[in-house]
């Protein structure tokens, strides 16, 4: 089951990498982010861990609910421009896309092996290239953001598929550091819309 929703995870960072319109990047978001904390729910439900729950359901709250929701109302706010034109030509991503997941993957698996869930991790590290594609491919400063939550998405998913969940302490932490992302996208979207 876990294998089907990072495969999902994967497929949504992919399609919001091909994404020409805002409101769609914000909705690939948002299912990146019902993945993530279904991932998240199914591994502490399958290693018992409470935090690891509660944590889902926040993940499932905030991430899934509240950011994308607004998102949308700041840029109707502000005016932000729907179309979201990429800096990299869409032939050009259909082939780099592919390449970084086979090199990625290639690159980490002698490292991975460690691990008990190395596959897992290989695609986590995939997806933070992914992301970080997702963040040079854009000129409008909304993909960013998406791109960046993206990138805390996909080091979330790296945390509890290597560690098999992570400590409490560490999840307040990144709660914590999404508080503050969402003051500095609220400040953004308003030197934006000047």
């Amino acid at each position: 089951m876990i294998d089907v929703l990072i495969g999902f995870f994967i497929a949504t960072l992919i399609s919001a990498i091909f994404t020409t319109r805002l409101f769609r990047l914000y909705n690939w978001y948002a299912l990146n982010s019902l993945f993530l904390g279904l991932i998240a729910l199914k591994i502490g439900i399958s290693i018992d861990d409470k935090a690891m729950i509660i944590t889902a359901s926040l993940t499932l709250l905030f991430k899934f609910l509240l950011i994308p929701y607004i998102l949308k109302i700041l840029s109707i706010r502000f005016s932000i421009p729907r179309n979201i034109l990429p800096n990299i030509k869409v032939h050009y991503l259909v082939m780099v896309v592919p390449i970084i997941l086979v090199f990625t993957y290639y690159l980490i698996t002698p490292v991975v092996n460690n691990f008990s869930h190395s596959n897992y991790v290989a695609l986590a590290i995939s997806a933070l290239f992914l992301s970080l594609l997702l963040i040079m491919e854009h000129k409008n400063i909304a993909a960013k953001i998406i791109g960046f939550l993206s990138i805390e998405n996909t080091l979330f998913l790296l945390g509890i598929s290597s560690t098999n969940g992570m400590p409490m302490l560490v999840e307040l932490g990144i709660f914590v550091d999404l508080l503050m992302l969402i003051v500095i996208i609220n400040l953004l979207f308003k030197y934006q819309g000047e």
